[in-house]
């Protein structure tokens, strides 16, 4: 199945929202002690569509989490939003996390636990069901979450690469 090129979303265009994840302090060990350093993942999103994540390190907290907001304005992708939620049930896999996203009905809330919160939240969805399977570590919950994203479908998409009209999507 060939990809649709998408072209690259520009983060000046849009009013993002920045939430951190997770804060990691690294020690590395020196003839005259411990030397720390931190590293935070950031997500970014405009609430309607856009999201993005980004890894930021540096001997600072708030170094770090500067870098790693403008690591995720490089990295922005559209999702699609179809009523507050995903139109399809999708599974998602980075390393050692898997992720299993659903459609939900109105007035549900997103239903996830932290680090794909922080993600489904920035991108805009409002009722959404979601399971972390596997690794809990951050990293990898928010890579593969936004994998899931990324193979999302919405029925004009789906129309396109078929070349079909959309009501024969919907009608089989």
């Amino acid at each position: 199945m060939s990809q649709i090129r998408k072209k690259p979303i520009r983060a000046t265009e849009t009013e993002l929202k920045e939430k951190v994840v997770a804060i990691n302090r690294v020690a590395k060990v020196v003839k005259g002690g411990r030397r720390f350093s931190f590293s935070a993942i950031v997500v970014v999103g405009d609430g309607n569509g856009i999201v993005g994540y980004g890894l930021g390190k540096a001997n600072e907290v708030t170094d770090a989490i500067t870098k790693g907001i403008e690591d995720a304005k490089k990295n922005l992708i559209k999702v699609p939003l179809y009523k507050g939620t995903v139109p399809h049930e999708q599974l998602g896999k980075f390393g050692g996390g898997f992720v299993l996203i659903k459609p939900a009905a109105p007035g549900t809330g997103v239903l996830a636990g932290g680090a794909m919160r922080a993600v489904l939240e920035s991108a805009g969805y409002s009722d959404i069901l979601a399971k972390s399977k596997g690794s809990s570590n951050p990293h990898n919950v928010v890579k593969a979450t936004v994998d899931a994203l990324e193979h999302m479908r919405d029925a004009i998409a789906v129309s396109q690469q078929r070349s079909v009209k959309l009501s024969k999507v919907f009608n089989g």
